[in-house]
């Protein structure tokens, strides 16, 4: 089966080639099954290859296929292959399985839309670089991949492209991006000067061979391939194109925040944990830039009242916690917590986008109220993410969170408090969310309110499969008892040599299950507070938050206005080279460039204006040029 790995990003493709090329002649529901069928083909694939390699031994689960060779020049030899691994397996799983619920709840959202083709035939293309991504064997696939969702990004960012907003915010993440990946492309330049190749099977067992512990090398590659990963996985200072990006339609907005795009920054640093666990500097800057846009965005997220933004920034913030795992070298629990966090920032996106089908498109939370018996489905299913997101028990959310937390108190406890308090602000404004979304009293329009209504069942099911994920999710996780956290045994090999590298000439860490059952009570404890604190705010004593906004004015202010960031980038970078751009128009392209090119024009132009009059066109003035021509040789023959 696991020769058919190539299969998994194929049938995507597939999807996007009929869907693209012919799908003009097909019906919406055919165009919207093709195009979630070939993704839940490359689950099936995928699902069957897992199989595969749990029956293996766990040091031999790691397979290489080689398709065909695409480059080879001198050194480089390239080829189309995937690594086939527990950590690009779990990565395949979350893309086709997730992808696939929002594709089917796709063609019950999007049902009406102009672009139904165009916005299948975009979803399809995502995925498949994702997955590309994911399952490539070497950095220059991995790139392509990388690049690929970048553009898809573009395409469906600005899908509305007649909408200002939407095309500017489109333009935005494109141009983000490019900046993160100029610093991922010379990372792998570096790496194939130290290597001699871009195959991870030769680059990371080789690396203790060429890189030195700490050395200027190995911090260089790392630091700039972080670089790449806060691009795309929206960190401190990149991140601000994603809270724009929610332009696209909800179903894009879900599958970039929960499946594609933004978890490529992660699984990149993990992939590249070997690298990592040698650049100690390296490893402190990823826990602190985590850390920080952890907490970062939490408080953005207090103040929103656009409902996909809240989510936005929710995002940016749960990015920042697996970050800070990778940093503080507990790379399997930040790739769990990628896969938690998948499952239920799917659900709340795909939630809020059942909320805004009722809603009539509306995004304003100050606007909604008392929807729960209007849309019970969708508020339960909502309840579901927001606990799982919060970091309740049992709910997914708690497991994943709880050991990034666990972990950043061992290594150090400053990472501990920039956690806490993020995981206090999130449970508050997701709870502020719901309770502003679904209860209180009814701040629906009239109009609107006669239209509200529960979504169709092709959005309603993927909601309660990933409702049903984002609760027993985590159990795969249980991180207190020998043998119970099957998801880090599974990813232990891959992991492996980083953790060598890690412990090497320390004591291996022994802690005891009351210090974890401790730590597991505060986190919930962590959890409720925000809850409570967010229901007594929007619930018990509604006026609380205009006091509190009174109260804090100029924070508030702050605050809501995402600390002026894009106004000082604005100022600092936009306007700065749009100036230093007219001035190269004005002084060098016209003053110099163009009076160059000019000024050879007016030359030869005048030269030809003197030399004109030897052409009139009469027998006589030629004959005559002639006869003087031959006077002038005769006298210089006398002459001489």
């Amino acid at each position: 089966m696991i020769e058919l790995v190539w299969l998994i990003p194929v049938f995507p493709f597939i999807g996007f080639l009929i869907n693209g090329l012919f799908g003009r002649n097909f019906p919406e529901k055919v165009i919207g099954w093709i195009g979630a069928l070939s993704v839940g083909a490359s689950f099936v694939v995928a699902l069957g290859i897992f199989l595969e390699l749990l029956g293996m031994p766990a040091a031999q689960r790691s397979v290489q296929k080689i398709v065909f060779t695409w480059i080879l020049s001198g050194d480089l030899n390239v080829p189309i292959g995937f690594l086939v691994d527990p950590l690009s397996m779990v990565m395949l799983l979350v893309v086709t399985g997730v992808g696939c619920l929002i594709h089917i709840y796709s063609i019950g959202y999007m049902h009406g839309e102009l672009g139904f083709r165009r916005f299948f035939a975009y979803l399809n293309l995502f995925v498949f670089n994702m997955l590309i991504l994911v399952a490539a064997n070497n950095f220059l696939l991995m790139f392509v991949g990388w690049e690929g969702v970048g553009l898809c990004s573009y395409l469906l960012i600005g899908y509305y492209y007649e909408k200002q907003s939407a095309a500017d915010a489109g333009k935005k993440a494109f141009v983000v991006n490019r900046v993160g990946d100029f610093g991922f492309l010379i990372g792998m330049f570096l790496i194939f000067v130290t290597f001699g190749s871009l195959n991870y099977l030769d680059v990371f067992p080789a690396a203790q061979e060429k890189l030195t512990q700490g050395g200027l090398m190995v911090t260089l590659i790392t630091l700039l391939l972080f670089v790449g990963a806060t691009g795309k996985s929206a960190q401190i200072p990149l991140y601000t194109w994603l809270p724009d990006a929610m332009e696209g339609p909800t179903p894009v907005s879900a599958l970039i925040h929960a499946a594609t795009m933004v978890t490529a920054g992660v699984y990149m640093v993990s992939r590249c944990s070997v690298f990592y666990a040698m650049a100690p500097v390296s490893m402190t800057t990823v826990a602190v830039i985590g850390g920080a846009t952890a907490l970062f965005a939490a408080t953005m997220g207090i103040t929103q009242f656009d409902i996909k933004r809240v989510l936005a920034y929710s995002t940016i913030s749960q990015l920042g916690y697996m970050f800070m795992a990778c940093g503080v070298g507990a790379f399997a629990s930040g790739i769990f917590h990628l896969m938690t966090h998948a499952f239920f920032k799917a659900l709340l996106f795909l939630s809020a986008g059942s909320v805004m089908h009722a809603m009539s498109g509306e995004l304003d939370m100050r606007k909604m109220g008392a929807l729960s018996k209007k849309i019970p489905i969708t508020c339960t299913v909502y309840w579901f993410g927001t606990l799982a997101i919060a970091g309740i028990v049992p709910f997914a959310g708690f497991f994943s969170k709880d050991e990034i937390l666990f972990f950043a108190l061992v290594r150090n406890p400053a990472f501990w408090v920039l956690g806490a308090v993020a995981a206090v602000m999130t449970s508050f404004y997701m709870f502020r969310s719901l309770y502003m979304t679904f209860y209180g009293e009814s701040r629906v329009d009239h109009e609107t309110a006669h239209h509200v209504h529960e979504s169709p069942p092709l959005m309603t099911v993927p909601l309660m499969v990933l409702a049903a994920l984002s609760l027993v999710g985590g159990f795969v996780g249980v991180p207190i008892f020998e043998g119970w956290h099957r998801f880090g045994d599974f990813l232990a090999p891959v992991f492996a040599p980083a953790k060598a590298i890690l412990e090497h000439g320390h004591h291996a860490e022994h802690h005891s299950v009351t210090m974890e059952v401790v730590l597991m009570a505060v986190s919930v404890g962590i959890a409720v507070l925000g809850w409570l604190f967010a229901r007594w705010m929007y619930v018990t004593n509604p006026s609380a938050s205009d006091k509190a906004v009174e109260k804090f004015g100029s924070v508030h202010t702050l605050v809501y206005n995402k600390y002026w960031m894009d106004e000082i980038y604005d100022a600092l970078f936009v306007n700065s080279i749009v100036n230093f751009s007219k001035l190269l128009w004005k002084y060098f392209d016209e003053g110099i460039i163009d009076a160059i090119v000019n000024g050879v024009g007016s030359v030869t132009r005048g030269i030809g204006e003197l030399l004109r009059w030897l052409q009139t066109g009469l027998v006589k003035d030629y004959a005559y040029s002639i006869l003087l021509g031959v006077l002038v040789v005769i006298g210089y023959l006398v002459l001489k």
